[in-house]
């Protein structure tokens, strides 16, 4: 199929499709000719995965790259987890990190396999020192509750990565699934909390399931409904 083609097929428009080629993050198609190529079904299943690494995952497109290179390499699976991690993982400042919140997730994931402090244990003590500069001291066994449903997610992150066939397969499932799966985690434990703080406080008075207060929604033209 033309780069025409290829964009209708994606919906993707056609000059981001152009520099999804520049910057590396599709790879080139069969030369025709000069200055023409033809596309197949990876370069749908690239352009797509690429669009949503950028438009939903929010990565940058150097990060995207480093993520795509990964997937498409012959790294163990284990690498690729940990080049997706890092490219979905915002630098931070590391004096954010106080050594007590880091060794309070050190003593949480002390079981854990895990190769010295990486991304994961420094996001998590970065928060919880922030937490506690803002006077929100962690409470009786809160932290250990967030450590066992990080792993009960773990392990359905990875059931989707076996149910793959091919090594291909199952490390673009990787890519992806760690970089959505973040955006994916972060919607249903925002639904979740309404959940269970309309179900646990609709005795108190606040709105509840039964009594919730009416919604509006806002259309594309600024109006209410």
């Amino acid at each position: 199929m033309k780069i025409s083609e290829l964009s209708r097929r994606t919906g993707v428009p056609m000059p981001t499709v152009k520099m999804y080629l520049r910057e590396g993050l599709l790879h080139a198609g069969a030369k025709e000719g000069p200055n023409k190529a033809s596309y197949d079904e990876s370069h749908v299943q690239r352009v797509r995965m690429v669009h949503s690494l950028l438009r939903v995952g929010g990565l940058s497109v150097a990060s995207a790259r480093q993520v795509v290179a990964a997937a498409a390499s012959d790294l163990p699976l284990p690498h690729t987890f940990g080049i997706a991690q890092r490219a979905a993982t915002a630098a931070g400042d590391p004096g954010d990190v106080t050594p007590a919140a880091l060794d309070r997730v050190r003593d949480v994931t002390a079981d854990w396999r895990l190769h010295g402090d990486g991304p994961g244990r420094i996001i998590a003590a970065r928060a919880l020192a922030a937490m506690e500069r803002s006077g929100q001291h962690e409470a009786a066994d809160w932290i250990e509750r967030y450590a066992a449903a990080a792993l009960l997610v773990a392990e359905a992150d990875l059931d989707l990565v076996d149910a793959r066939d091919g090594r291909d397969a199952k490390a673009e499932t990787v890519v992806v699934g760690t970089v959505l799966g973040d955006v994916l985690f972060a919607g249903l434990r925002r639904a979740a909390q309404e959940h269970v703080s309309n179900t646990r406080y609709a005795s108190t008075g606040r709105p509840g399931p039964a009594g919730a207060a009416p919604t509006t929604t806002t259309s594309p033209s600024g109006s209410e409904s």
